[in-house]
């Protein structure tokens, strides 16, 4: 095998141009099939991980089905809008652990002679628990029924640095919608989400936020369950008791983790394809490969004859040229590796917070790739020369 590798390479160094025409089209095939694979996976476990900060113990209940036509709660989505009481029997079952209701709007946020319109959540004191938020400073108001509201406010910790500045903002009062509300706490930096920016928020009590928004209903309810239970389980227990509420199957009901698979699974279909789509130039680059091995075994028709005339097999003969194949497909592949590996970086030094990842079996994929195609291009070429007749081939110098 030594013999072998030592022939290749000799062979590979002693026709440059040769060699770096058939390179070149399997390291522009692997290089895109790798970058653009790394962008795809690096998209979808981005997605994930902004969904999953939330945790994915977490079940959905939107008003109106999926099935119906309209914006559910406005336009005759639904005849049962959600309620404080809905909420509260949901948070009353075995397999529930808390139930928050929520419902949103954008609102002015005064503070002094500063203000800027932000989104105002109107939840229950137990959001942190279901969503995973952190409190810096103060704490969330004290628990209490969710139908007795309150005036006291949480806030996001941009909403908190553009009204106070470095200056504490606990004690200290805002004015929302044109009613006034004591801070007592604001929360850690959660980021974004989808575009979505969580520090830019306030939080009040939710029976407080519906009266002064003129809100008959909430937008959602978010349950968390306990471990113990599997979610499907804990959607058919929420659907039993909302029939039995509204009279009727009336809402949506969404569980997180089943919606993080089916992403997942899309994700995967896209990223499947589009490396599908770039691996069409790889394609183009073992055509290449084969064309160059096969216009390699026309020129050396004489060193193939005097290679069988001391002795050499068909399968010896037949092995040099598809170790030559496959290192010049391997070293292509490296090269595009190598490549598409410098433009992830660049892509992550010039757009902070690009979601590209590769993961070390895609590496170890795109080599193996490389290495097969270089072989099976190299299949034709090598028994051609392999059935080349030794007299013959030594009459063609």
């Amino acid at each position: 095998m030594k013999d072998l590798l030592t022939l290749a390479l000799s062979a590979i160094v002693s026709h440059k141009l040769r060699s770096f025409l058939s390179t070149l089209g399997i390291a522009i095939g692997v290089g895109s099939v790798v970058l653009l694979t790394s962008i795809g996976e690096g998209t979808r476990q981005f997605m994930i991980d902004q969904f999953t900060q939330f945790g994915t113990n977490i079940i959905a209940v939107h008003p109106g089905r999926a099935q119906t036509v309209g914006i559910p709660g406005m336009l005759g989505g639904t005849t049962h809008p959600l309620t404080l009481e809905d909420a509260l029997a949901i948070s009353r079952l075995p397999q529930v652990d808390t139930a928050v209701p929520m419902a949103m709007a954008s609102a002015r946020v005064e503070a002094g002679e500063l203000g800027r319109s932000v989104f105002v959540f109107g939840v229950t004191s137990d959001v942190p628990s279901v969503f995973k938020f952190e409190v810096r400073q103060g704490t969330f108001w004290a628990e209490n029924d969710a139908r007795q509201g309150g005036q006291t406010a949480v806030l996001g910790p941009k909403v908190k640095r553009e009204l106070f500045g470095d200056a504490n903002a606990l004690g200290q009062f805002v004015r929302i919608a044109g009613t006034r509300f004591r801070v007592v706490g604001v929360l850690e930096s959660k980021g974004q989400m989808v575009g979505f920016d969580l520090d830019d928020t306030v939080y009040l009590p939710i029976a407080t936020a519906m009266k002064i928004f003129n809100l008959e209903e909430v937008s959602e309810i978010d349950a968390s369950f306990l471990p113990s239970y599997q979610p499907e389980e804990v959607e058919a227990a929420i659907r039993t008791l909302m029939i039995e509420r509204h009279g009727e199957e009336d809402v949506t009901i969404t569980n997180q983790q089943a919606m993080l698979d089916t992403f997942d699974n899309v994700m995967g279909i896209v990223t499947t394809g589009i490396a599908g789509i770039a691996a069409i130039s790889i394609l183009v680059g073992a055509v290449g490969i084969l064309t160059m091995m096969w216009i390699a075994v026309g020129e050396r028709t004489s060193e193939i004859g005097l290679m069988r005339s001391i002795g050499a097999t068909r399968r010896q003969v037949r092995w040099i040229f598809l170790v030559e194949a496959g290192a010049l497909s391997t070293l292509g592949g490296a090269i595009g590796l190598v490549g598409a590996l410098a433009i992830c970086q660049l892509l992550r030094d010039l757009v902070p917070g690009m979601p590209v990842r590769t993961p070390i079996v895609f590496a170890l994929l795109a080599i193996a790739a490389s290495l097969a195609t270089g072989v099976l291009s190299g299949v034709l070429p090598a028994q051609r020369a392999a059935r080349l007749d030794p007299i013959e081939s030594l009459r063609a110098e």
